[in-house]
């Protein structure tokens, strides 16, 4: 595979884009302009909110408009694993066999855009759009497998802030803009629903933040705010650089 050519930034003097990453970003603003079938039904959730349960039957394909879903799974002795966290744009209920393989739970307050799976057979655009889609989550599902397998706790922790920063990480990323490399994010979502999504247990997603705490990465606004002081110092504890 080519290596992606690393962009030197004049003002840092350091910045380099990762070699490979799906570039996946987590938005929960909602996309006025973002085209959608007249026919679509669109349902109101407020936060966690169960929207279809692992097992249910299923004959739609939904449609994030606006906030958070959490896809999940569980084991017999009610471990739960975080499959996936889905912004504005991301699909889920695909089933193969009518079934729902996953649990999926709004993380914020959301509204979500409900096709009949036959509809989407019918209709080639939306049918487009939406396996559009899910090529990108597919391949943003590479890279938490990886993340999974071989990335550190820090590193995870450090990964999962900068999915949240808007336009940058990524081989498309364009560095810092203006001289400015600072940023808020709202995480939107608790220690032990970090810890579900990224493999990892409470205590060491804590132990995790406050480590990036210490050195300057990142700065509490509030428990689920944090300020980012330079975004490329904290894309480059990613392990993906």
């Amino acid at each position: 595979m080519d290596a992606i050519i690393s962009r030197q930034d004049a003002e840092t003097g350091g910045f380099s884009n990762t070699k490979f990453d799906a570039g996946w970003q987590i938005s929960f603003e909602a996309d006025l302009k973002a085209p959608r079938a007249a026919e679509a039904r669109v349902a109101s959730y407020p936060p966690r909110s169960l929207i279809v349960d692992e097992g249910d039957e299923t004959t739609n394909v939904y449609e994030v408009v606006e906030g958070g879903v959490l896809l999940f799974k569980l084991l017999p002795d009610g471990r739960r694993q975080i499959i996936e966290v889905l912004g504005v744009g991301d699909v889920f209920g695909l089933a193969p066999n009518g079934v729902s393989d996953v649990g999926a739970e709004t993380l914020t307050k959301a509204r979500v855009a409900i096709y009949e799976k036959r509809r989407v057979d019918e209709d080639t655009a939306l049918r487009d759009r939406i396996f559009s889609r899910l090529r990108a989550q597919l391949c943003a599902l590479h890279d938490h497998a990886l993340l999974l397998g071989r990335k550190s706790a820090q590193e995870r922790v450090a990964t999962f802030i900068m999915r949240l920063v808007p336009g940058r990480g990524g081989h498309a990323c364009s560095g810092p803009l203006g001289g400015c490399d600072e940023t808020h994010v709202d995480l939107a979502m608790t220690r032990q629903e970090i810890a579900d999504y990224l493999g990892l247990t409470i205590e060491t997603v804590s132990r995790a933040f406050s480590a990036l705490r210490r050195a300057g990465t990142i700065a509490y606004d509030r428990q689920d705010r944090v300020a980012i002081p330079s975004v490329c110092q904290l894309c480059r504890l990613t392990g993906s650089h």
